[in-house]
């Protein structure tokens, strides 16, 4: 039986990407991170520059809560005013 993977997160950021994988694996939940990402040049060019987080479709209620979790966490309320 072949497992359906899910995007959890589309980020920009590969720090972000790798934080969020090390975050969930740390749980027990396999992350993989698919990059559109063509050129050895730190250049983001709209969709060229996506990073996928994928999870098991089953593990999404886990995965969601988890992340939840991080984001509260980190949330700085100064952070989003620019």
């Amino acid at each position: 039986m072949s497992e359906t993977w899910i995007t959890l997160v589309i980020t920009h950021d590969q720090l972000e990407a790798e934080m969020i994988k090390d975050l969930l694996e740390s749980g027990d939940i396999p992350v993989v991170i698919r990059s559109a990402k063509v050129s050895p040049y730190p250049v983001n060019i709209g969709k060229m520059g996506e990073i996928k987080v994928l999870i098991r479709e089953t593990d999404k209620d886990a995965a969601e809560e988890v992340l939840a979790r991080y984001r509260e966490s980190s949330a700085d309320p100064g952070e989003h005013e620019h």
